[in-house]
Protein backbone atom coordinates (compact mmCIF):
# COMPACT_ATOMS: atom_id res chain seq x y z
CA UNK A 1 0.00 0.00 0.00
CA UNK A 2 1.53 3.75 -0.99
CA UNK A 3 1.98 5.78 1.59
CA UNK A 4 3.82 9.38 1.77
CA UNK A 5 6.23 10.63 4.96
CA UNK A 6 7.85 14.06 5.45
CA UNK A 7 10.91 13.58 7.66
CA UNK A 8 11.85 15.87 10.44
CA UNK A 9 13.69 18.99 9.55
CA UNK A 10 17.77 18.41 10.46
CA UNK A 11 19.36 21.30 12.06
CA UNK A 12 23.13 22.29 11.16
CA UNK A 13 22.95 20.26 7.43
CA UNK A 14 20.64 21.94 4.43
CA UNK A 15 18.73 19.32 3.47
CA UNK A 16 15.29 17.77 2.62
CA UNK A 17 13.42 14.70 0.34
CA UNK A 18 10.54 14.58 -0.32
CA UNK A 19 9.17 11.35 -2.06
CA UNK A 20 5.86 10.01 -3.98
CA UNK A 21 5.09 6.24 -4.77
CA UNK A 22 3.08 5.27 -7.88
CA UNK A 23 1.17 2.39 -8.16
CA UNK A 24 2.45 -0.48 -10.17
CA UNK A 25 0.94 -0.16 -14.26
CA UNK A 26 -0.26 -3.73 -13.83
CA UNK A 27 -2.88 -5.42 -15.70
CA UNK A 28 -6.67 -6.05 -14.05
CA UNK A 29 -9.04 -9.10 -14.99
CA UNK A 30 -12.60 -8.22 -14.75
CA UNK A 31 -14.86 -10.71 -14.01
CA UNK A 32 -16.53 -12.85 -16.24
CA UNK A 33 -20.22 -12.82 -14.41
CA UNK A 34 -20.38 -9.82 -13.75
CA UNK A 35 -20.68 -7.47 -16.76
CA UNK A 36 -19.79 -3.39 -17.23
CA UNK A 37 -22.94 -1.60 -15.62
CA UNK A 38 -24.51 0.83 -18.06
CA UNK A 39 -23.22 4.21 -18.01
CA UNK A 40 -26.09 5.17 -15.81
CA UNK A 41 -25.39 2.87 -13.23
CA UNK A 42 -21.27 4.03 -13.19
CA UNK A 43 -22.31 7.70 -12.84
CA UNK A 44 -25.03 7.15 -9.79
CA UNK A 45 -23.80 3.80 -8.21
CA UNK A 46 -25.20 4.02 -4.43
CA UNK A 47 -23.23 1.07 -3.24
CA UNK A 48 -21.80 1.37 0.30
CA UNK A 49 -18.21 2.13 0.66
CA UNK A 50 -16.45 0.01 3.65
CA UNK A 51 -15.96 2.90 5.82
CA UNK A 52 -14.71 0.76 9.13
CA UNK A 53 -12.96 -2.19 7.04
CA UNK A 54 -10.78 -0.09 5.31
CA UNK A 55 -11.04 -2.85 2.79
CA UNK A 56 -10.00 -2.37 -0.67
CA UNK A 57 -13.38 -4.60 -2.09
CA UNK A 58 -12.47 -4.43 -5.58
CA UNK A 59 -13.53 -7.26 -7.81
CA UNK A 60 -10.35 -7.06 -9.71
CA UNK A 61 -8.31 -7.36 -6.74
CA UNK A 62 -6.32 -10.93 -7.54
CA UNK A 63 -6.10 -10.50 -11.03
CA UNK A 64 -4.91 -6.92 -10.73
CA UNK A 65 -1.60 -6.14 -9.91
CA UNK A 66 -2.03 -2.47 -9.48
CA UNK A 67 -3.40 -2.81 -5.81
CA UNK A 68 -1.28 -5.35 -3.92
CA UNK A 69 -2.74 -5.19 -0.52
CA UNK A 70 -6.73 -5.65 0.49
CA UNK A 71 -6.74 -4.45 3.73
CA UNK A 72 -5.68 -1.60 6.21
CA UNK A 73 -5.83 0.74 3.60
CA UNK A 74 -5.19 3.35 5.86
CA UNK A 75 -2.07 1.93 7.52
CA UNK A 76 0.43 0.62 4.51
CA UNK A 77 2.49 -2.03 6.24
CA UNK A 78 5.59 0.31 5.37
CA UNK A 79 4.63 3.10 7.71
CA UNK A 80 5.59 0.82 10.96
CA UNK A 81 8.99 0.66 8.64
CA UNK A 82 8.99 3.84 7.93
CA UNK A 83 8.69 5.00 11.77
CA UNK A 84 11.54 2.93 12.45
CA UNK A 85 13.89 3.96 9.97
CA UNK A 86 13.23 7.74 11.07
CA UNK A 87 13.47 7.09 14.56
CA UNK A 88 17.28 5.23 13.89
CA UNK A 89 18.01 8.69 12.46
CA UNK A 90 16.76 10.54 15.45
CA UNK A 91 13.08 11.78 14.20
CA UNK A 92 10.88 10.26 16.87
CA UNK A 93 7.49 12.23 15.93
CA UNK A 94 7.04 10.99 12.52
CA UNK A 95 3.40 11.41 10.90
CA UNK A 96 1.19 9.47 8.20
CA UNK A 97 -1.63 11.32 6.72
CA UNK A 98 -4.35 8.55 5.81
CA UNK A 99 -5.92 10.93 2.87
CA UNK A 100 -8.70 9.58 0.65
CA UNK A 101 -8.77 5.76 0.22
CA UNK A 102 -11.11 5.13 -2.90
CA UNK A 103 -11.72 6.89 -5.85
CA UNK A 104 -8.64 8.80 -5.29
CA UNK A 105 -7.05 8.41 -8.86
CA UNK A 106 -7.69 11.20 -10.93
CA UNK A 107 -5.33 10.18 -14.06
CA UNK A 108 -4.75 7.10 -15.09
CA UNK A 109 -3.21 5.44 -18.25
CA UNK A 110 -4.94 2.70 -19.94
CA UNK A 111 -4.37 0.29 -22.35
CA UNK A 112 -7.08 -0.27 -25.79
CA UNK A 113 -6.90 -4.23 -27.20
CA UNK A 114 -9.12 -6.86 -27.78
CA UNK A 115 -11.50 -6.29 -30.89
CA UNK A 116 -14.12 -3.56 -31.76
CA UNK A 117 -16.86 -5.94 -30.05
CA UNK A 118 -15.37 -7.11 -27.31
CA UNK A 119 -12.70 -4.07 -25.98
CA UNK A 120 -10.41 -4.66 -23.16
CA UNK A 121 -9.53 -1.18 -22.05
CA UNK A 122 -7.58 -1.59 -18.91
CA UNK A 123 -3.79 -2.56 -17.11
CA UNK A 124 -1.19 -4.70 -18.72
CA UNK A 125 -0.90 -8.40 -16.77
CA UNK A 126 2.16 -8.47 -14.39
CA UNK A 127 5.49 -9.77 -16.48
CA UNK A 128 3.25 -9.82 -19.57
CA UNK A 129 1.36 -7.51 -22.58
CA UNK A 130 -2.07 -8.83 -22.30
CA UNK A 131 -4.61 -6.28 -21.08
CA UNK A 132 -6.95 -7.18 -19.02
CA UNK A 133 -10.49 -5.16 -17.72
CA UNK A 134 -11.13 -2.77 -14.51
CA UNK A 135 -14.19 -1.01 -15.58
CA UNK A 136 -15.18 -1.30 -11.66
CA UNK A 137 -11.42 -0.01 -10.42
CA UNK A 138 -12.11 0.85 -7.06
CA UNK A 139 -8.76 3.45 -6.99
CA UNK A 140 -10.42 5.28 -10.15
CA UNK A 141 -12.18 8.28 -9.66
CA UNK A 142 -15.73 7.50 -10.59
CA UNK A 143 -16.14 9.64 -13.34
CA UNK A 144 -13.02 8.00 -15.21
CA UNK A 145 -15.24 4.47 -14.91
CA UNK A 146 -17.68 6.16 -16.49
CA UNK A 147 -15.69 7.77 -18.93
CA UNK A 148 -14.12 3.94 -19.91
CA UNK A 149 -17.55 2.95 -20.35
CA UNK A 150 -18.69 5.40 -22.76
CA UNK A 151 -15.47 5.28 -25.11
CA UNK A 152 -16.08 0.64 -24.71
CA UNK A 153 -19.36 2.02 -26.05
CA UNK A 154 -18.17 4.00 -29.33
CA UNK A 155 -15.24 1.69 -29.91
CA UNK A 156 -17.89 -0.91 -30.19
CA UNK A 157 -20.78 1.18 -32.17
CA UNK A 158 -18.21 2.74 -34.26
CA UNK A 159 -15.68 -0.34 -35.11
CA UNK A 160 -12.88 0.97 -33.77
CA UNK A 161 -10.38 -1.53 -34.21
CA UNK A 162 -8.10 -1.71 -30.98
CA UNK A 163 -4.26 -1.27 -31.47
CA UNK A 164 -2.90 -4.87 -31.86
CA UNK A 165 0.71 -5.36 -30.88
CA UNK A 166 2.17 -8.30 -32.42
CA UNK A 167 0.82 -6.89 -36.28
CA UNK A 168 1.45 -3.09 -35.39
CA UNK A 169 -2.48 -2.71 -36.99
CA UNK A 170 -5.27 -1.45 -35.20
CA UNK A 171 -6.76 2.25 -34.45
CA UNK A 172 -6.72 2.98 -31.20
CA UNK A 173 -3.53 2.03 -28.90
CA UNK A 174 -4.17 3.87 -25.52
CA UNK A 175 -6.42 6.50 -23.70
CA UNK A 176 -5.39 8.72 -20.94
CA UNK A 177 -8.02 9.76 -18.40
CA UNK A 178 -7.03 12.94 -16.27
CA UNK A 179 -9.71 14.58 -13.95
CA UNK A 180 -9.93 18.07 -13.09
CA UNK A 181 -11.96 19.21 -10.04
CA UNK A 182 -11.54 22.98 -10.80
CA UNK A 183 -14.80 24.18 -10.47
CA UNK A 184 -15.00 27.52 -8.48
CA UNK A 185 -19.46 27.27 -9.61
CA UNK A 186 -19.25 24.94 -7.11
CA UNK A 187 -19.25 24.96 -2.93
CA UNK A 188 -15.71 23.00 -2.45
CA UNK A 189 -16.98 19.81 -0.79
CA UNK A 190 -18.91 19.44 -4.07
CA UNK A 191 -15.76 19.98 -6.47
CA UNK A 192 -14.38 16.32 -6.49
CA UNK A 193 -17.51 14.23 -7.13
CA UNK A 194 -18.49 16.35 -9.49
CA UNK A 195 -15.51 16.75 -11.70
CA UNK A 196 -14.85 16.70 -15.60
CA UNK A 197 -12.57 13.86 -17.64
CA UNK A 198 -10.06 15.47 -20.26
CA UNK A 199 -9.59 12.22 -22.72
CA UNK A 200 -6.45 12.12 -24.80
CA UNK A 201 -7.06 9.30 -27.14
CA UNK A 202 -3.97 7.88 -28.39
CA UNK A 203 -3.92 7.00 -32.28
CA UNK A 204 -2.04 4.62 -34.45
CA UNK A 205 -1.23 7.03 -37.14
CA UNK A 206 1.64 9.93 -37.79
CA UNK A 207 -0.78 13.05 -37.59
CA UNK A 208 -4.15 13.98 -38.62
CA UNK A 209 -4.28 13.48 -42.35
CA UNK A 210 -4.01 9.91 -42.04
CA UNK A 211 -6.84 7.95 -43.73
CA UNK A 212 -8.71 6.54 -40.66
CA UNK A 213 -8.61 10.11 -39.42
CA UNK A 214 -13.00 10.68 -39.89
CA UNK A 215 -12.86 7.72 -37.52
CA UNK A 216 -10.91 9.37 -34.47
CA UNK A 217 -13.40 12.18 -35.24
CA UNK A 218 -16.06 9.98 -35.12
CA UNK A 219 -15.18 8.56 -31.70
CA UNK A 220 -14.38 12.24 -30.20
CA UNK A 221 -17.65 13.31 -31.22
CA UNK A 222 -19.22 10.19 -29.62
CA UNK A 223 -17.75 11.29 -26.39
CA UNK A 224 -18.49 14.60 -26.26
CA UNK A 225 -22.50 14.21 -27.54
CA UNK A 226 -22.60 11.53 -24.94
CA UNK A 227 -20.63 12.97 -22.17
CA UNK A 228 -20.49 16.70 -22.74
CA UNK A 229 -22.15 19.63 -21.24
CA UNK A 230 -25.44 18.74 -23.96
CA UNK A 231 -25.61 15.56 -22.96
CA UNK A 232 -27.54 14.23 -19.72
CA UNK A 233 -24.35 13.18 -18.00
CA UNK A 234 -22.00 16.15 -18.30
CA UNK A 235 -18.72 14.67 -17.51
CA UNK A 236 -16.71 14.76 -20.17
CA UNK A 237 -14.05 17.91 -19.73
CA UNK A 238 -12.52 17.84 -23.62
CA UNK A 239 -10.42 15.30 -26.13
CA UNK A 240 -7.36 15.18 -27.36
CA UNK A 241 -5.81 13.34 -29.48
CA UNK A 242 -1.97 11.63 -29.64
CA UNK A 243 -0.52 10.16 -32.97
CA UNK A 244 2.07 7.19 -32.20
CA UNK A 245 3.13 4.84 -34.58
CA UNK A 246 6.47 3.71 -33.10
CA UNK A 247 6.64 -0.10 -31.93
CA UNK A 248 8.26 0.05 -28.58
CA UNK A 249 6.60 0.61 -24.71
CA UNK A 250 6.55 4.39 -25.35
CA UNK A 251 2.78 5.42 -24.58
CA UNK A 252 3.08 9.34 -26.40
CA UNK A 253 4.16 10.36 -29.89
CA UNK A 254 5.18 13.78 -30.06
CA UNK A 255 2.50 15.46 -31.80
CA UNK A 256 -0.88 16.42 -29.99
CA UNK A 257 -4.14 17.90 -31.40
CA UNK A 258 -7.17 19.33 -29.20
CA UNK A 259 -10.53 18.21 -31.02
CA UNK A 260 -13.17 19.33 -28.64
CA UNK A 261 -14.09 21.07 -25.28
CA UNK A 262 -12.13 23.40 -23.51
CA UNK A 263 -8.18 23.47 -24.06
CA UNK A 264 -7.22 24.35 -20.64
CA UNK A 265 -7.23 21.93 -17.87
CA UNK A 266 -6.62 23.64 -14.69
CA UNK A 267 -6.31 22.35 -10.66
CA UNK A 268 -5.87 23.89 -7.52
CA UNK A 269 -2.99 22.74 -5.39
CA UNK A 270 -0.97 24.44 -2.91
CA UNK A 271 -2.90 27.33 -2.87
CA UNK A 272 -2.55 28.29 -6.33
CA UNK A 273 -4.47 27.60 -9.96
CA UNK A 274 -2.22 24.81 -12.08
CA UNK A 275 -2.20 24.26 -15.35
CA UNK A 276 -1.88 21.00 -16.97
CA UNK A 277 -1.37 19.98 -20.55
CA UNK A 278 -2.21 16.10 -21.65
CA UNK A 279 1.70 15.71 -22.04
CA UNK A 280 2.18 17.31 -18.57
CA UNK A 281 3.31 14.84 -16.06
CA UNK A 282 0.15 15.41 -13.26
CA UNK A 283 0.16 14.05 -9.81
CA UNK A 284 -2.41 10.76 -9.66
CA UNK A 285 -4.15 12.08 -6.28
CA UNK A 286 -4.53 15.61 -6.33
CA UNK A 287 -5.71 15.69 -3.00
CA UNK A 288 -2.59 14.16 -1.26
CA UNK A 289 -0.59 16.36 -3.35
CA UNK A 290 -2.65 19.50 -1.78
CA UNK A 291 -2.06 17.87 1.30
CA UNK A 292 1.40 17.64 0.72
CA UNK A 293 2.61 20.88 -0.71
CA UNK A 294 0.50 22.87 2.45
CA UNK A 295 2.65 20.65 4.53
CA UNK A 296 5.66 21.22 2.61
CA UNK A 297 5.26 25.17 2.55
CA UNK A 298 5.87 25.63 6.24
CA UNK A 299 9.36 24.61 6.17
CA UNK A 300 10.22 27.10 3.54
CA UNK A 301 10.91 30.64 5.61
CA UNK A 302 9.13 33.79 4.42
CA UNK A 303 11.08 35.73 1.74
CA UNK A 304 13.14 32.86 0.57
CA UNK A 305 15.20 32.46 -2.30
CA UNK A 306 14.29 29.39 -3.39
CA UNK A 307 15.76 26.43 -6.16
CA UNK A 308 13.38 23.49 -7.44
CA UNK A 309 15.20 20.97 -8.98
CA UNK A 310 13.09 18.49 -11.66
CA UNK A 311 10.38 21.08 -10.95
CA UNK A 312 7.83 19.55 -13.90
CA UNK A 313 6.03 22.49 -14.22
CA UNK A 314 6.80 24.11 -11.37
CA UNK A 315 3.52 23.66 -9.05
CA UNK A 316 5.63 23.26 -6.27
CA UNK A 317 8.07 26.08 -6.71
CA UNK A 318 5.30 28.36 -7.43
CA UNK A 319 3.08 27.51 -4.50
CA UNK A 320 5.94 28.78 -2.58
CA UNK A 321 6.44 31.47 -4.39
CA UNK A 322 2.77 32.62 -3.82
CA UNK A 323 2.08 31.43 -0.01
CA UNK A 324 5.93 31.89 1.28
CA UNK A 325 6.15 35.71 -0.53
CA UNK A 326 9.67 34.02 -1.88
CA UNK A 327 12.40 36.42 -3.06
CA UNK A 328 13.11 34.25 -6.20
CA UNK A 329 11.92 31.13 -7.41
CA UNK A 330 13.94 29.06 -9.82
CA UNK A 331 12.39 25.91 -11.35
CA UNK A 332 14.71 23.64 -13.39
CA UNK A 333 13.31 20.80 -15.33
CA UNK A 334 14.87 18.90 -18.47
CA UNK A 335 10.96 18.13 -20.01
CA UNK A 336 10.41 20.20 -22.46
CA UNK A 337 6.73 20.20 -22.37
CA UNK A 338 6.29 21.51 -18.96
CA UNK A 339 7.16 25.16 -20.23
CA UNK A 340 3.70 25.84 -21.71
CA UNK A 341 2.17 25.03 -18.26
CA UNK A 342 4.38 26.90 -16.51
CA UNK A 343 3.70 29.84 -18.35
CA UNK A 344 0.11 29.91 -17.97
CA UNK A 345 0.04 29.09 -13.74
CA UNK A 346 2.67 32.30 -13.73
CA UNK A 347 -0.25 34.14 -15.42
CA UNK A 348 -2.82 32.80 -12.30
CA UNK A 349 -0.68 33.54 -9.51
CA UNK A 350 -2.40 36.25 -7.12
CA UNK A 351 -1.27 39.40 -8.29
CA UNK A 352 0.65 40.43 -4.66
CA UNK A 353 3.08 37.53 -5.92
CA UNK A 354 6.33 39.69 -6.14
CA UNK A 355 8.94 37.25 -6.60
CA UNK A 356 11.54 37.13 -9.14
CA UNK A 357 10.78 33.53 -11.22
CA UNK A 358 12.43 31.67 -14.02
CA UNK A 359 12.04 28.20 -15.32
CA UNK A 360 15.15 26.39 -16.73
CA UNK A 361 15.12 23.17 -19.55
CA UNK A 362 17.77 21.99 -18.13
CA UNK A 363 19.53 18.52 -16.83
CA UNK A 364 20.14 18.81 -13.21
CA UNK A 365 22.48 15.97 -13.27
CA UNK A 366 25.17 18.21 -15.21
CA UNK A 367 26.52 20.87 -13.45
CA UNK A 368 24.35 21.01 -10.09
CA UNK A 369 25.97 23.35 -8.61
CA UNK A 370 25.64 26.12 -10.71
CA UNK A 371 21.36 26.15 -9.99
CA UNK A 372 22.10 25.93 -6.45
CA UNK A 373 24.40 29.30 -5.96
CA UNK A 374 22.43 31.93 -4.25
CA UNK A 375 19.45 29.94 -2.82
CA UNK A 376 18.71 29.47 1.01
CA UNK A 377 16.15 26.26 0.08
CA UNK A 378 16.14 23.55 -2.22
CA UNK A 379 13.56 21.36 -3.46
CA UNK A 380 14.16 18.15 -4.85
CA UNK A 381 11.94 15.93 -6.40
CA UNK A 382 13.55 13.44 -8.02
CA UNK A 383 12.09 10.51 -10.25
CA UNK A 384 12.13 6.53 -8.82
CA UNK A 385 16.06 6.26 -8.95
CA UNK A 386 16.58 8.79 -6.04
CA UNK A 387 19.06 11.73 -6.82
CA UNK A 388 21.64 12.31 -9.64
CA UNK A 389 25.02 10.94 -8.00
CA UNK A 390 26.31 14.42 -9.48
CA UNK A 391 24.04 16.40 -7.27
CA UNK A 392 24.57 14.07 -4.27
CA UNK A 393 27.81 14.58 -4.45
CA UNK A 394 27.30 18.40 -4.25
CA UNK A 395 25.32 18.40 -1.59
CA UNK A 396 27.20 15.97 0.81
CA UNK A 397 30.09 18.56 0.43
CA UNK A 398 28.10 21.99 0.63
CA UNK A 399 29.65 23.30 3.21
CA UNK A 400 33.03 23.37 1.86
CA UNK A 401 31.89 24.31 -1.83
CA UNK A 402 30.03 27.16 -0.01
CA UNK A 403 33.56 28.24 1.86
CA UNK A 404 35.42 28.15 -1.58
CA UNK A 405 32.46 30.04 -3.25
CA UNK A 406 33.28 33.28 -0.52
CA UNK A 407 37.15 32.97 -0.82
CA UNK A 408 37.45 33.00 -4.33
CA UNK A 409 37.61 36.80 -6.02
CA UNK A 410 35.19 36.51 -8.07
CA UNK A 411 33.17 33.69 -8.79
CA UNK A 412 32.77 32.00 -12.14
CA UNK A 413 29.10 31.67 -11.75
CA UNK A 414 28.35 35.28 -11.80
CA UNK A 415 30.34 35.63 -15.17
CA UNK A 416 27.13 35.39 -17.17
CA UNK A 417 28.32 37.23 -20.02
CA UNK A 418 31.24 34.79 -20.58
CA UNK A 419 29.52 32.03 -20.13
CA UNK A 420 30.51 29.56 -22.72
CA UNK A 421 29.39 26.00 -21.30
CA UNK A 422 26.90 24.61 -24.24
CA UNK A 423 24.16 22.82 -21.51
CA UNK A 424 24.01 26.21 -19.91
CA UNK A 425 23.73 28.60 -22.52
CA UNK A 426 21.06 25.92 -24.20
CA UNK A 427 19.33 26.73 -20.56
CA UNK A 428 19.49 30.31 -20.16
CA UNK A 429 17.73 30.43 -24.43
CA UNK A 430 15.01 28.32 -23.15
CA UNK A 431 14.41 30.12 -19.89
CA UNK A 432 11.63 31.85 -19.02
CA UNK A 433 12.01 34.71 -16.58
CA UNK A 434 9.14 36.68 -14.44
CA UNK A 435 10.36 39.85 -12.34
CA UNK A 436 13.82 40.87 -11.56
CA UNK A 437 14.27 41.23 -7.93
CA UNK A 438 17.99 42.33 -7.04
CA UNK A 439 20.00 39.32 -6.14
CA UNK A 440 20.74 38.61 -2.55
CA UNK A 441 24.00 39.81 -1.04
CA UNK A 442 26.93 37.14 -1.47
CA UNK A 443 24.98 35.16 -4.58
CA UNK A 444 28.09 32.57 -3.37
CA UNK A 445 25.70 31.47 -1.02
CA UNK A 446 24.62 28.15 -0.94
CA UNK A 447 21.40 26.36 0.31
CA UNK A 448 20.57 26.49 4.11
CA UNK A 449 17.12 24.11 3.58
CA UNK A 450 17.06 21.01 1.92
CA UNK A 451 13.08 19.70 1.07
CA UNK A 452 13.17 16.06 -0.57
CA UNK A 453 10.47 14.72 -2.48
CA UNK A 454 11.07 11.31 -3.82
CA UNK A 455 8.99 8.53 -5.33
CA UNK A 456 11.26 5.54 -4.23
CA UNK A 457 11.27 4.49 -0.74
CA UNK A 458 14.63 2.56 -1.58
CA UNK A 459 16.33 5.09 -3.40
CA UNK A 460 15.02 7.83 -0.75
CA UNK A 461 16.40 5.87 2.65
CA UNK A 462 19.85 5.32 0.56
CA UNK A 463 19.87 9.22 -0.42
CA UNK A 464 18.95 10.10 3.20
CA UNK A 465 21.78 7.93 4.57
CA UNK A 466 24.61 9.50 2.32
CA UNK A 467 23.16 12.87 3.72
CA UNK A 468 23.43 11.86 6.83
CA UNK A 469 26.88 10.21 7.04
CA UNK A 470 28.45 13.24 5.35
CA UNK A 471 27.58 15.37 8.48
CA UNK A 472 26.58 17.87 6.89
CA UNK A 473 22.96 17.69 7.51
CA UNK A 474 20.68 16.46 10.24
CA UNK A 475 17.14 14.74 9.43
CA UNK A 476 14.40 17.51 11.51
CA UNK A 477 11.14 16.36 10.67
CA UNK A 478 9.31 13.31 8.45
CA UNK A 479 5.39 12.78 7.20
CA UNK A 480 3.97 10.47 5.36
CA UNK A 481 1.16 10.65 3.29
CA UNK A 482 -0.72 7.86 1.48
CA UNK A 483 -0.82 8.52 -2.41
CA UNK A 484 -1.76 5.16 -3.54
CA UNK A 485 -3.79 3.57 -1.46
CA UNK A 486 -3.79 -0.21 -2.01
CA UNK A 487 -0.46 -0.32 -3.40
CA UNK A 488 3.09 -0.99 -1.26
CA UNK A 489 5.24 -1.10 -4.09
CA UNK A 490 6.12 2.44 -4.79
CA UNK A 491 5.75 5.03 -1.77
CA UNK A 492 6.62 8.99 -1.70
CA UNK A 493 8.41 11.12 0.92
CA UNK A 494 8.95 14.44 1.57
CA UNK A 495 11.64 15.60 4.19
CA UNK A 496 13.31 19.19 4.63
CA UNK A 497 16.92 19.65 6.03
CA UNK A 498 18.29 23.00 6.96
CA UNK A 499 22.11 23.42 7.10
CA UNK A 500 23.69 24.21 9.89
CA UNK A 501 26.37 26.20 11.20
CA UNK A 502 29.94 25.66 9.95
CA UNK A 503 29.39 22.21 9.69
CA UNK A 504 25.82 21.22 10.89
CA UNK A 505 22.73 21.12 8.35
CA UNK A 506 19.13 20.26 9.38
CA UNK A 507 16.89 18.32 7.30
CA UNK A 508 13.05 18.29 6.97
CA UNK A 509 11.96 15.10 5.55
CA UNK A 510 8.90 13.79 4.31
CA UNK A 511 7.24 10.90 2.37
CA UNK A 512 4.59 10.05 -0.15
CA UNK A 513 3.21 6.57 -1.25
Amino acid sequence: MPLCLLPNRLLPLPYCPLITCHASPAALRSSPSSPPPTLPNLLNNTTPVPSLSCALQCPHFQSCSGCTHELNLHRPIIVDEADQFFKSVGVSDFDFDSSRLWGWRSRAKLAVRGSSMKPLIGLYEEGTHNVVDIPHCKAHHPNINAAVELLRQGVTKLNIEPYDEDEGTGELRYVQMAVTTYNTSLPAPERYKNGKVQVSLVWNSRNENSHNFEKLNALANFLWRNGGPKSDVRFIHSVWANFQTSTNNIIFGNRWRHLLGESGFWEHAGGIDVSLSPSSFGQANTRAFDILLRKLQKYVPYGASVTDLYAGAGAIGLSLAATRKCRSVKCVEVNKESKLSFEKTVERLPNYVDSSISWHLADTSVEPLSWLMGSEVVVVDPPRKGLDASLLDVLRTISSLERKAKSAPESSYSKVKDEKRPWVLRAMKDSVQIGSKPALEGSESLPQTLIYISCGWESFKEDCKSLLSSKKWRLEKAHGFNFFPGTQRYCSFLFSCISLPKSAVSISLGALS
